[in-house]
């Protein structure tokens, strides 16, 4: 207005400016010396518009403080939950280097705070733990002995997080590793113990049925003959299962050729087949050389045969059984296939457990032990496969053996 009235207008307006910048350039000055300055909470005085900056900083700076005690409060809280803790809890980086660990895992692991930031493969050297950690797959929990104990055996579960970090929860599995020990070796030792008096027992029942002059007596020999060879099966049985409980997988591995197996499998079992005038085959639809799987060959023929003999007892006179032989680029299958009675599907998930009866007289009329498939399911673990089972009432069951094909 005064440039307006004096005819100076370009002049007071340029001094107008100045004096706006210069105002400015000093609100600001006073900005930066609040932001850096330590001793003073409280904003500077100012009105319009540089007054409100104040005020909005000042009070972002209020929640960020309410905010950061509160996130303490938290971790404090963390840290004294983790602290309680029986379990050591270990947190990787995306490295696989050590980030946090409680007073647990220091116990177990002997960490010390001048090992953060180093691997844990520096730590835990054990090979099969080296291998677990790289693989990736932490679906089942890994147990190992103790580095620092050797008497203790502790489980390790590693979960993935963030942005590929782990969290690996340790715990001492010692007792119960024990217990199981404890159980492997009662079965082992009552089934050795059991043996001799049976095979006595045999001997004698076999002897007073071949004397008998007695027409009455014929049937009680009969049933105490049936009665007394089953139980032999049974102890056979479950000192295969507690061997492979017990012994290290990969024992007496070597160069297996399966088709040459299954030949002998089949052969063996025909015999059984043909007293129930039942149709066995066995197909191997393996075109390229001869598929060759580094395993025990004992123990996969007790697995071959458990599934093939079962088939046998639980399909009808005059049946039809499959034995099938395949492969894909990654995996190679074995199946056996019936037409017998099938399973209803709320047994299916069980099979493989001891002693699991899916009907309460099918084992005592078809002379099983109800040890069969577990034995299947332990030797297929330790050869890294996997049984499925499909089956439907009416129609028949198929049990299909899935094995990763040899490295090349």
């Amino acid at each position: 207005m005064i440039g307006f009235f004096s005819d100076h207008y370009l002049l007071w307006m340029l001094f107008g400016c100045a004096v706006y910048i210069i105002w400015m350039l000093w609100q600001m000055r006073r900005l930066n010396q609040w932001l850096v300055r330590q001793e003073s909470e409280h904003p500077p005085e100012a009105s319009g518009i540089w007054g409100q900056i104040f005020d909005n900083i000042y009070q972002l700076q209020r929640d960020q403080r309410l905010e950061k005690e509160n996130l303490q409060a938290v971790i404090k809280r963390i840290q004294e939950i983790s602290s309680a803790l029986k379990d050591g809890l270990v947190i990787l980086d995306a490295r696989g280097h050590l980030d946090f660990w409680n007073p647990a895992a220091h116990r177990m692991l002997a960490l010390s705070t001048k090992d953060q930031g180093q691997s844990v493969i520096n730590f835990i050297r054990h090979p099969k733990f080296v291998a677990y950690f790289e693989e990736g797959n932490y679906e089942e929990p890994l147990e190992l002995p103790s580095t620092r104990f050797p008497s203790k055996h502790l489980q390790f579960q590693i979960t993935l997080f963030g942005k590929n970090e782990r969290l690996i929860v340790i715990r001492d599995v010692t007792q119960l590793h024990n217990l199981e020990k404890m159980r492997q070796d009662f079965i082992a030792n009552v089934s050795h113990e059991l043996r001799t008096p049976l095979t006595v027992i045999n001997g004698y029942v076999e002897t007073l049925a071949d004397n008998n002059t007695t027409p009455g007596w014929d049937k009680p020999l009969q049933q105490m003959s049936q009665q007394s060879k089953r139980m032999s099966l049974l102890i056979n049985d479950l000192l295969v299962l507690s061997k492979l409980e017990t012994t290290e997988a990969g024992h007496n591995h070597k160069p297996i050729n399966i088709e040459q197996l299954l030949a002998i499998v089949k052969s063996e079992a025909d015999v059984l087949s043909t007293e129930k005038s039942q149709q066995l085959t066995l197909i191997c639809n393996n075109t390229t050389k001869p598929l060759l799987l580094h395993g025990n060959e004992k123990e996969l023929h007790s697995a071959f045969s458990n599934l093939v003999t079962n088939a046998i007892k639980y399909t009808p006179p005059e049946g039809k059984i499959s034995m099938l032989l395949w492969q894909d680029q990654k995996h190679f299958y074995f199946s056996v296939s019936d037409n017998g009675p099938g399973i209803e599907a709320q047994h299916i998930p069980r099979l493989t457990e001891r002693f699991y009866r899916v009907d309460a007289s099918r084992n005592s009329s078809t002379g099983g032990t109800g040890l069969g498939l577990a034995i299947v399911k332990h030797v297929l673990m330790r050869h890294d496969a996997e049984l499925q089972i499909t089956s439907e009432p009416g129609k028949g069951s198929m049990f299909i053996c899935v094995f990763p094909l040899p490295h090349k």
